[in-house]
């Protein structure tokens, strides 16, 4: 007699991408698709009537992404396991992930062999963090954590705005956006608004 199927919920809003993890999960003999998501959204309807054993959440999707959707349903499911896939590695989104309850995380560009082997580990009660994860995911919990203000200010020097320009966009003075501005500075070890600038893209950190 065959083993259980693993049943597997896809959220994602590329096409090509759900059928491309359709294809892959369908050589396997305990593993079946339950259902296939373009938001978060859809993925908590979806959750919530098909109750999978696993899920795979994209990060970045249209009406609600996949850290909102993974928060929601790890408050409403206890059960719920899930694998972020994703194109993208920054630290940030890393740790945005894990820390919103994902218990696996993989990017896109990862071989069929291994987004397997993470689904049988996540199934069997355990977390999948590849070493390339973990050593970003230890180097964000090793830097200084921005406010919500120097994230907000953050992201507006990167979108190459003045002080000026931040102080009336966020309503504050001039002076606090220059003293968010120094404290940025100094947590991301940065030497200017370029080199800040930088830091933040590469660690995901002026993505919403």
């Amino acid at each position: 007699m065959s083993p259980p199927q693993i049943r597997i919920l896809i959220v994602d809003d590329h096409a090509v991408v759900q059928q491309g993890l359709i294809a892959i999960i369908d050589e396997e003999s305990d593993m079946t698709v339950v259902g296939q998501a373009q938001n978060g959204i859809e993925a908590i309807a979806l959750f919530r009537q098909t109750q999978p054993d696993v899920t795979l959440m994209d990060l970045r999707m249209p009406e609600m992404g996949g850290v909102e959707a993974i928060t929601a349903l790890c408050d409403e499911f206890d059960t719920a396991r899930i694998i972020v896939l994703t194109t993208y590695d920054g630290d940030e989104d890393i740790y945005r992930g894990l820390r919103a309850g994902a218990k696996g995380y993989l990017l896109k560009d990862s071989k069929p062999s291994e987004l397997r082997t993470a689904i049988r580990t996540v199934h069997g009660g355990q977390q999948y963090i590849p070493p390339h994860v973990g050593a970003k995911l230890v180097q964000r919990l090793n830097n200084p954590e921005l406010t919500d203000r120097e994230l907000e200010v953050l992201k507006l020097v990167a979108q190459g705005l003045s002080n000026l320009e931040i102080s009336s966009a966020l309503t504050i003075s001039e002076s606090t956006v220059k003293s968010n501005i120094n404290r940025i500075l100094s947590k991301l070890g940065a030497k200017d608004r370029t080199q800040a600038t930088i830091i933040a893209l590469k660690r995901g950190l002026t993505s919403s």
